[in-house]
This record gives structure tokens, sequence and C-alpha cells, in this order.
């Protein structure tokens, strides 16, 4: 027997020495080409398992397999060994992948798996291959997915993910996996005291903290994004072995993120310290020390104060390090401390930006501006964003601010796509720069990854005045056929950078409207000087219509007559009233090239027949309140600018024409609110509602009720009531055929018949209209004789009734909603005997949704004896 019995334990044991040796790993990979991929496979495994893999199986999620041969292999401390394996496959085209490694088993005694010991120990990693995207490699993970912890301690973990590619990484938790790729179905979070989790930004796993000594395994999601899009995701499986200790572990002191410009070299020291006084090792991985080009590095010095230890990172930074996202460096400091070993990490985010571009310049003409700047020192820029704004805003960026932010009123009217493409010419898409106005640009280089640099500095510039420059355009008299406009325009200077010699002539045109869409030559002013720069404008509808104007001005010297410059369009302001219940809202349209910095409001008094002041704004309406409905007002409105510019008249004062107005009541009242309820024996509905004038209005005077049988049925009204102090309606359904089921609504009429938003639908179908008695005497005394529903009953289209006796066999069947059964059996034609019986009755009934069906279940007793001819239900 003994024999036998060692032979059991033999063969257990070489099952589990070859099948039970997985602890963590990953799958990452880098891409080839369009469609080759070359994936790497790293698993941890125990070193005292027989089990050792020389391959494993791929799935590549395109419905094939291949193996992968292990190429490196490293025995670390504790008994584990990481194993890396690599293999090449071209997948069929674009789209989304799942690539799965299968490993028989998991090790044993996996706290938080069940089993563990028959677990099937996978991984997997989402690629994703879309050529609008770009080539993608996944990140890189520079921490060991293996970790121990200290019982009742906060445990903290970080993967040190770098992405090559410089795309945003989050990270989540995940369920561990079991054959197939799929979540093992009895996983749980390892036990904790306050939390378990990953922080989405930094990655770090914290455990907070763990109760039970054992090994735990745990799974991390780490996605990659792009413009927004996910890219991928890696599901990486780690292992953390739990002890009890006295010790405790390391602090690292606070570090700050850093903004740098490329070229800078960053250098900061990392101190910890140890509560235990043990030695303390400290390292540091992330992206930096990736860097193909100027990686960082990170020192210990020789000599530390007493009790702290030191490390020096230091980075000399290049514009090959200019990308969107901030690198990411983990340093972990780690106690010498017999039997465990504890850490301590913090991250630092450390973001490189390209420096500004520099020399940014402005050459203005009379109708564009020509911007340059200089070629960003990084030449691995792709283009360049150019920004303008009307007026100075002085901004200087922050360390960390890139480009130019939408706070300071910049707008980006231009980019560059290339990086040797260094100038542009401003002419306002085709329309032309406005004389008189202040124009400031900044600039700013962009990567391939959208990173942008350092704005440049501000460069502000105004037009050379090559031409008229339009600063009045004013109604001096409203009426419908004699109205006037008193045109005015300041001669242009600076003629003799245009290389015009004269004479001149001015053209003067015009069009009704705004926009001058439909301008016409009015008249012409020859000129022997450009002195004359007054026009009065006479026979215009100016109640009525806007009027916009151009001057044009022409070297009329024979032989080379030309237009000079780009002229303005100026039209006049055009003051538009709107009626509300005693408020008047006065709107000034108006399209002029000065900038209007105030606005007075005038309004004609009765008693003196002269317009006075009312009231001002910097905005381009005014609300005039407090008058009385059905009162006539009138106003026009006074227009003060400036073009900002010298030798220019200021202010600019120009008139709308004048306007007048009834208030008159068209607000609407707030809609009352609803209630709705059943009365089913009446066959009623009951409404009731709040009166607004008791709350938000004062002069409603009438209620419209709304109604409609179904959920999505249009509302109609199906009553007014001509009091606000009726507040009550009741809805009566003894003549319909249909339903009591339906959805109501109330609005709100006041005494210029306005009516209130429609209140939300309330919908009701509380009532049960079918009921069948549990009693039935068929004795012929001439009382409940006839099998029928309980009355009244209402609103059913049609029923399917069987009734059943004890044995289950049919004794009657109707689709009648009104039964009239005697008590014959259907098949004997002989009256049952009194007994139990059973129906079930499918009842289908009008209500919102509609034809709605139900099912009745329910008993009959059947008696002979005249004594218990009782109705019961």
């Amino acid at each position: 027997m003994k024999r036998y019995l060692s032979l059991l334990v033999f063969v257990l044991y070489s099952v589990f020495a070859f099948a039970t040796h997985n602890r963590a790993g990953e799958i990452t990979y880098r891409q080839i080409s369009d469609n080759t991929f070359e994936i790497t496979i790293i698993t941890y495994t125990y070193t005292l398992s027989l089990a050792d893999r020389n391959e494993l199986q791929v799935s590549w999620g395109d419905n094939t397999t291949s193996v992968a041969p292990r190429v490196e292999y490293i025995y670390l401390p504790d008994n584990y060994k990481r194993n890396k394996y690599v293999k090449q496959h071209t997948f069929p085209g674009p789209g989304t992948y799942e690539i799965i490694v299968e490993d028989p088993n998991r090790n044993l005694g996996v706290g938080n798996i069940p089993n563990s010991v028959n677990v099937v120990f996978a991984i997997k990693t989402v690629l994703q291959i879309n050529p609008m995207l770009g080539f993608n490699n996944t990140p890189v993970l520079l921490n060991y997915p293996i970790d121990k912890a200290a019982l009742h301690q906060v445990f903290i973990h970080n993967p040190a993910a770098y992405d090559p590619d410089g795309d945003s990484l989050s990270y989540k938790l995940a369920v561990c996996l079991e054959e197939g790729g799929v979540e093992i179905p009895d996983y749980t979070l390892p036990p904790y005291d306050n939390a378990f989790y990953v922080d989405s930004i930094t990655g770090d796993l914290v455990w907070d903290s763990p109760t039970m000594v054992g090994i735990y395994n745990v799974a991390m999601l780490i996605e990659e994004w792009r413009e927004g899009i996910k890219i991928g995701t890696i599901i990486r499986d780690m292992q953390i072995e739990v002890k009890e200790s006295d010790n405790l572990p390391p602090v690292i002191a606070a570090i700050e993120d850093v903004c740098v410009e490329a070229g800078t070299k960053v250098e900061f020291f990392v101190s910890a310290t140890d509560p235990n006084n043990d030695n303390v090792n400290l390292e540091a991985t992330g992206g930096p020390f990736m860097a193909e080009s100027s990686p960082a590095t990170f020192t210990i010095p020789a000599f530390s104060p007493l009790g702290v230890f030191t490390g020096k990172f230091t980075w000399q930074t290049n514009c090959s390090h200019v990308r969107e996202q901030p690198y990411q460096v983990t340093f972990r400091a780690a106690d010498d401390y017999f039997g465990l070993n504890l850490v301590d990490i913090k991250n630092v985010k450390i973001k490189v930006i390209a420096p500004a571009p520099e020399n940014l310049s402005l050459e203005p003409n009379n109708k564009t501006i020509f911007v340059t700047w200089n070629k960003s020192v990084c030449d691995n820029a792709v283009g360049y964003e150019l920004y303008r704004r009307i007026s100075s805003y002085g901004f200087v960026h922050g360390d960390c601010e890139t480009g130019v932010p939408a706070y300071t009123g910049y707008h980006k009217i231009y980019q560059a796509d290339s990086y040797t493409d260094t100038s542009y010419i401003d002419n306002d898409g085709g329309i032309g720069l406005r004389q008189g106005i202040e124009y400031c640009y900044m600039v700013n280089a962009i990567f391939a990854d959208d990173a942008k640099s350092y704005a440049s500095e501000e460069a502000c510039g105004r037009l050379v005045r090559g031409i008229p420059i339009i600063t009045n355009v004013s109604v001096e008299n409203t009426d419908v056929q004699n109205g006037d406009i008193y045109l005015a325009w300041s001669k242009p200077l600076e003629l003799d950078t245009l290389n015009v010699n004269g004479p001149f002539k001015y053209l003067i045109y015009r069009s009704t409207g705004l926009w001058g869409e439909n301008l016409e030559l009015i008249d012409s002013l020859y000129l022997n000087g450009l002195d004359d720069t007054i026009y009065y404008d006479h026979n215009l509808n100016t109640l009525d219509n806007p009027y916009s104007y151009k001057v044009e001005l022409y070297n009329d010297e024979p032989g080379n007559r030309f237009l000079i410059g780009a002229p303005q369009i100026a039209s006049s302001t055009f003051l538009r009233i709107d009626a509300e219940d005693n408020r008047l809202n006065l709107h000034f349209d108006k399209n002029d090239p000065w900038i209007d910095s105030l606005f007075v409001v005038y309004r004609l008094n009765e008693t003196t027949s002269l317009y006075d002041s009312i009231g001002y704004t910097d905005s381009l309406a005014y609300f005039d309140e407090g008058l009385v409905n059905g009162k006539n007002y009138c106003y026009k409105v006074k227009g003060v600018g400036t073009y900002q510019i010298d030798n220019i008249i200021h202010p600019l004062i120009n008139y709308s024409q004048i306007n007048c107005h009834e208030p008159i009541d068209t607000v609407a009242a707030c809609q009352p609110d609803l209630i709705v309820s059943s009365d089913c024996n009446a066959f009623e509905n009951f409404l009731s509602w709040s009166n607004p004038n008791e709350y938000c209005a004062d002069d409603v005077i009438a209620y419209n009720i709304y109604y409609t049988d179904s959920y999505e049925g249009d509302l109609s009204i199906i009553a007014t009531i001509d009091s606000a102090y009726i507040t009550t309606y009741t809805h009566n359904f003894l003549d319909s055929t249909l339903t009591m089921a339906g959805c109501y609504a109330i609005s709100a009429i006041d005494s210029f018949q306005n009516e209130s938003e429609i209140s939300k639908r309330i919908c009701i179908d509380d009532c049960s209209y079918y009921e069948l008695p549990n009693v039935f005497t068929p004795n012929n005394d001439g009382k409940n004789d006839i099998y029928h529903p309980i009355e009244p009953y209402r609103f059913v289209e049609k029923i399917d009734i069987k009734i059943y006796n004890r044995w289950g066999n049919l004794v009657f069947k109707t689709e009648d909603p009104d039964i009239n059964w005697d008590g014959t059996n259907m098949t004997t034609k002989k009256k049952v005997t009194d007994g139990v019986y059973y129906y079930t009755c499918d009842v289908y009934t009008h209500r919102l949704s509609g034809l709605e069906h139900s099912t009745l279940l329910g008993f009959i007793h059947i008696f002979s004896d005249k004594e218990n001819s009782i109705i019961e239900k």
C-alpha cells in the first residue's frame, strides 16, 4: 500500500512541478511595417518548478497561432526567473486584434484566485492597426511586476511605463485572466483595510493596507490614447507577496513636476530617509533614461548627510525630447532590512517644450500685413500656428504654458504645414484688413504629436494710411422719403509710400442695408487736393433702412488711372426695437470699421419735445423698463467711437435714426404645476394645478388643458378654463369606449392672450378595468346563474378565457368579454359539478401603450346550493 501511495504522491508532485510556475507577465509590441509587428512576451516564473518553457504559443487574434521562442532568461532573487520571448507576425490588414498567450498553470496558493494551481495563466494585449493614426508601439514597462508588501502597511507599486511614441497613457484595475484570455470568474481583489486602487494618471497601484499574509495576483489595464482615440491596451499580471514585518518603509521627499525649454539642463536632487535608520537604495526609471539622444542619468554621490540618502537626476534636454505628453520618472527607494525590503515611490513629470519662434515681424501696407518669423530652432517642428487679435494683450507664457491660450483673445488665422513656411500675408480672408485698427500677432511651432512650442513675443502694427478712412455715417434726419445722412472721412496719408502723384478723385458708393451688398455709385468729387472729406446724402428712407457706404480714392492722372488701396465699408447705426411687457428692448445694428466704446440712449420727452439721455451701454443692446403698455415711446442712439490712431478725429460721434414703439405684453406667464389622479369606480380623471398669479404673474385669465391617450401621442386641447381661480378639472370617461389612461398637460393664458409653455405631460394609467368573480351558482334561481365579469368593465377590446376542472380538463372557453357561461361543460353539454375550477384569461385592454395584453389567473367556486348563491370577488 505504501508503494502505491508513494507513486501517487510522485505523480501529483510531477503534475504540480510541470504545471504550476507562472507568477506574472505582459505582452508588448513594436511596429515593423504597415501590418507587421514584433511582440515581446515577458513572464516571471518559479525557478524551483520543473516546468520551464523554451517557447510559448501565441494566439494572434486573426484566427492564426504560432510559436514564440525564448530569447533570454534572467534569474532573479527569491526564486524568480524572468523569461523573454520574441516573435514577428504579419496581420491581414487594418483592424483590432487580441493577442493572447496562455501557459498552464499559475503557482500554488494565490490567495485571491481560488484553486490557483489549476488555473491557466493568461495575458492579453489589444493591438489596433489604423492607418489614419499612424504607426504605434506599446509602452515599455520598466519596473518588474513582482513585489513585496508588509502586513498592515501601505504598499505602492508603479510599472514605470514609458511610451516611445509619446502617446497618452491611462491606468485602471483589471481582472486576472485564465484560459481563453477571459476573466477568472471567482477572482477577487486582495484583502485590504481602507482602499485598493490604481491612480489613473500616474499608474501608482496603492494597497492600503494588506490584512493577510500570502501571495496575491492583481492585473493592471494600461490604455494608450492618441488624438482622443484609444489605440491599444495591455493587461499586466503582477504578483505581490505579503509578509509580517516590524520594518517601516523609507520616505522619499516631495519632488515638484518640471516644465523646461528644450536645450536646458534639468538637474535636481532626490533624497530619502528611513525611520529604522536602514540603508536605502535609490533607483530611477522612466522615459528620459530611454531617450536615444542625450538620455538622463541618475547618480548617487559618494557622500550624503548622515541618515539621508541622495541621488542626482541630470538630463541635458534637446529638441528630440519635445513632445505633447510629459515624461514620467519614477523614483524608488528600497531599504536594506533583513527579511523584507520595503519601498517608497515618488513620480515626477517632466515636460520638454520647444523654444518660441523668434523675430516675429510685420510689414503693413494699406490693406494687408505681411507677417514673417524665423524658423524654429527645433528642426523636428512640422509647422506653425499664427494667431491675431485687435490691440495688444501683453501675454507672457507660464513655465508649462504652450501655444497661444484662448483666454488671451487671440484667434488662429493660419496654420503652416511645413517647417520652412515662415511667412503669411494677412488680408482677413480676402476682405482686407481695416484701417485704423492695431493688429497684434503671435506664433508658435507645432510638432507631429500636436505638441506646441512656447508662444512668440507679440508683434503689433497698423495699416499704412493710403486710403480714405470713413469716420461718420450719421443719420441727420429720419423720414421715409426725406431722410438725410452725414458721411465723412479722414483724408489718406502716407501716399508718398505708394508712388502716386494725382490728381485725385473720390467715388462715393451707397447700398441699402448694413453690408454693402448692392453698392451703387452715387457721386464723385474731383480734387486738386484731398481735403474735401464731407458728403451729405439726401432723400433717403432712413426710417426703415440702414445705409452703407464706400469711398474710393483714384489716382486720376491721364494714362495712369487706378484705384488706390482697398476701400472700407461703413454703415449707419440702425435702431431696432422689440416690445415686451412694460419694456422695450433696443438693439443697435451696425457695420463699422471703427470701435464704438459707448452708446448713449435718448428718449423723447413729451413735455419739452426734446430727446433726453436716459442711459448708456457698451454693448449693442439697451433695455428700457418700467414703461406703460400701449404707450408710444421714441428713441435715438448716439455711438461714441474711435480708431485708436493718431491724426483722426476723436471721438467719432454717429447717430441712429429715430424709432418709436409701444410696449406690449408678449411674455407669457410660467406654466402651472399639474397633478393628476384617477377615480377608477367613477371613470374619472381629476386634474388640479397651481395659479401662476400667486408666484410668477399678475394677469393670467385662463388655462388650456391638453390630453392624449398614448405616451407618444400629440397633445390636443380638450378644455379651456376661463378663470384664473378655477384650478381643477374632471375628465369624465363614462361615455368613452376607449380608455381612462392618458397624458395631460396645461398652459396658462394671460390678458394679452400670451400662452405659457405647455407644462410637462403627466401620464396616468392606474385603473384595472376587468375583474372576474370567484363564486358562481348556476342553479337557475335567477341570481348569479351566468358567469360574467364584475360590472361595469370598460375599455376591453377582447379576451381569451379558458376554464378547467381540477383534473385539468377544459370545460369552457370564449373570446367574448362578457363571457356569459351558464355552467355547461362545452364537451359533454351537461352542467358541471360543484367544486373548484381554475381559469386563465388573456385580456386585451386599451392603455397608454396601446392595446395591452395581460393575463388573469384564478379560481372559481361553483355551488348548486341556493344558500351559497352569493357573488364574491
